[in-house]
């Protein structure tokens, strides 16, 4: 494998502590980001940056507790759950072969634990998804057919039901996540299929009343109020002073960093994620199994679209080895031939916005807080 670098998704109950045992050898942030300087290095070993989250075809498996009390009796049972987040009521045959809910609270409190053993991980893979719909249950024939190297809870080539999860119970399970994200500050990897619409608009909910003035606005207020800024400034130092670091990362309802992950959406939408007012980086992510499969006008007009410091690539595949680095390469070529990059141009610039999105940018971040 040539990955020097590897950020995988957890999707559902089967793999979060997958994820969790493999990042284990990664957890100081400060080592991980000394050796992802030498990436180029095929000696230095393949280092990982963890996520953790609940995809959207795993909701209907989250019961939603949090306007609930402490006491057991007041949640529904898994029965009345399952009919109320799925659609065209499902038998009960079908219900009794999904698992038992799991209450969100405790997937919140989970997911917070290993945000805090993980401090390069991100919150994902999370979203809303209109189109999935949920496979049959196991049955002997499905049961002697199952792949032995797939992670238990896959569709793994089962027929399809027509029951689907409703998006209002997603878009609930989805803003509790973002809202965890900013809570501690951890970028998220988003899906969103059949959904754009109803995503961007779950997604300013999140940070609906911190989005940013206009610059002539802000230099409006900035020459009215110039005394009050230096008496601000020289409070913020004093009160430095005592702190015991020197950055401090304000809670917020919202990530302060967002990949839109095998966007397939239009090139509109877009636009509107690089609205200047929204508080968020946004970022943009490309794949071959989902985005150049087929060069479609499309595809090839929302890439152009992309500022070239909020463009990734990734595998978007279930395993790592010589495919996955095949579908990276391949990427990564029909990103720079799309945007008429150099290769060794393309590779950097794509290497500069994977750290930026996964750790930040301390020196926008700097700039930010000078402003």
């Amino acid at each position: 494998m040539k990955a020097r670098a590897l950020t995988i998704m957890a999707t559902r109950g089967e793999d979060q502590e997958i994820v969790r045992q493999f990042a284990s050898r990664d957890v100081d942030k400060g080592s991980v980001i000394e050796e992802l300087q030498g990436l180029g290095n095929e000696e230095s070993p393949c280092r990982i940056v963890p996520s953790f989250g609940w995809h959207p075809w795993f909701s209907h498996q989250i019961l939603n507790d949090l306007g609930y009390s402490q006491s057991k009796t007041e949640r529904p049972d898994a029965t009345s759950h399952y009919k109320s987040v799925l659609s065209l009521s499902p038998d009960d045959e079908f219900i009794h072969s999904l698992p038992e809910p799991r209450p969100l609270s405790a997937l919140l409190s989970q997911i917070r634990e290993y945000l805090q053993k993980f401090p390069c991980a991100l919150v994902g893979e999370i979203g809303i998804d209109r189109s999935f719909r949920l496979p049959m249950h196991w049955d002997s024939s499905s049961e002697a057919a199952r792949t032995a190297s797939l992670t238990p809870g896959s569709r793994d080539g089962r027929p399809l039901t027509p029951h689907r999860v409703l998006v209002d119970h997603q878009r609930a399970i989805l803003k509790a996540q973002l809202n965890l994200a900013g809570e501690m500050g951890r970028p998220v990897s988003v899906h969103g299929v059949a959904a754009h619409g109803i995503l961007l608009e779950t997604l300013k909910e999140t940070w609906k009343g911190y989005e940013k003035e206009s610059s002539s606005k802000r230099e409006r207020k900035r020459r009215s109020t110039t005394s009050a800024v230096h008496q601000d400034e020289d409070n913020i130092c004093q009160s430095n002073a005592h702190r015991p670091e020197s950055r401090i990362v304000e809670p917020k309802p919202y990530p302060p960093r967002i990949c839109l992950h095998s966007y397939s959406g239009p090139r509109n939408v877009l636009e509107q994620y690089l609205n200047p007012a929204i508080p968020a980086t946004i970022f943009f992510s490309f794949s071959c199994l989902v985005n150049f499969s087929a060069r479609t006008e499309k595809a090839l007009e929302v890439v152009k679209a992309v500022p070239k410091n909020r463009i990734l690539i990734e595998s978007d595949l279930h395993s790592a080895g010589e495919r996955m680095d095949q579908l990276l390469e391949d990427a990564v070529r029909s990103v720079c031939e799309i945007k008429a990059w150099p290769l060794v141009e393309g590779v950097t610039q794509l290497g500069e916005n994977w750290r930026h999105f996964v750790f930040g940018d301390e020196r926008l971040d700097q700039l930010i807080r000078a402003i």
